[in-house]
This record gives structure tokens, sequence and C-alpha cells, in this order.
């Protein structure tokens, strides 16, 4: 009996998120908002820092390659 109770529920679940029901679903997810304050960030670092940035990355790929 409680096996049925659990399908129940877990299909109950399934079947609200398929209807658009989520209770958790927001206006706009949080991993969009996440990924794009990500990118401001990392070009607002760039465009300030670019040639620090380009300097730090070729010193690190000389010392493990060995070409330095």
């Amino acid at each position: 009996m409680r096996a049925l109770a659990y399908l129940d529920a877990a299909l109950t679940s399934v079947a609200a998120r398929l209807r658009g029901e989520d209770p958790e679903r927001g206006d706009v997810p949080g991993w969009v908002m996440v990924t794009v304050m990500t990118a401001a960030l990392v070009l607002g670092i760039l465009t300030v820092f670019q040639e620090a940035v380009v300097t730090a990355v070729q010193n690190a790929l000389n010392s493990v390659t060995g070409a330095g």
C-alpha cells in the first residue's frame, strides 16, 4: 500500500510539472540570471584588465608547456 502512495505522489508531481503548475518555478529561472551576471562580470573584468589577463594566461601556458 505504501508503494502505491509513493507512485501516486510521483505521478501527481510529474503531471503538475507538465501542466506548468510547479510552485517553485519563477518568472526567470535562477540559472539564466547567474549566467547573464557571470558573462557581465567577465566582460567587465576583461575590458579593464585585458592586457594583464592575456599576459597571465600566456605565462601560465608557457610554464606548463616549457616554452619559456
